[in-house]
């Protein structure tokens, strides 16, 4: 363990890089990352839901979530935990709301559909 001039703490390495590096495992039973901002902005009136059409265009030419770090970035950099929770909790509430989509949907053509078979029904 060292404690460099700046007070950076580092187990397992020389030269922490950050206030508490630590080059191996960390056991813990809890963790609590802080984060400016969270993705409830998903539920405000003016958030622009992107159509699907546009989020598999998306994923087909980058080979990944729009708003979301490559695999190469995620290799170089890392990943900020804050950060990455409040992407993915993003993409998780822009499902909810395509799922909530879908539904309406899925109800409107059962309507639609028992509506004909009705009409046919009553034909006969």
């Amino acid at each position: 363990m060292r404690i460099d001039a700046a007070g950076k703490v580092g187990i397992g390495t020389t030269a922490p890089a950050y206030n508490l590096a630590v080059n191996g495992s960390i056991g813990c039973k809890e963790l609590t990352v802080t984060t400016t901002g969270w993705a409830d902005f998903v539920f405000k009136d003016n958030y622009k839901l992107p159509p699907l059409s546009e989020v598999e265009t998306f994923i087909s030419q980058n080979k990944h979530l729009p708003g979301i770090p490559t695999e190469e970035e995620v290799a170089k950099n890392g990943v900020k935990m804050g950060d990455m929770s409040t992407k993915l909790l993003q993409k998780v509430e822009e499902l909810t709301l395509y799922m909530i989509e879908l539904k309406k949907e899925n109800e409107d053509l059962k309507a639609r559909l028992s509506a004909i078979q009705h009409h046919l029904g009553g034909i006969n």
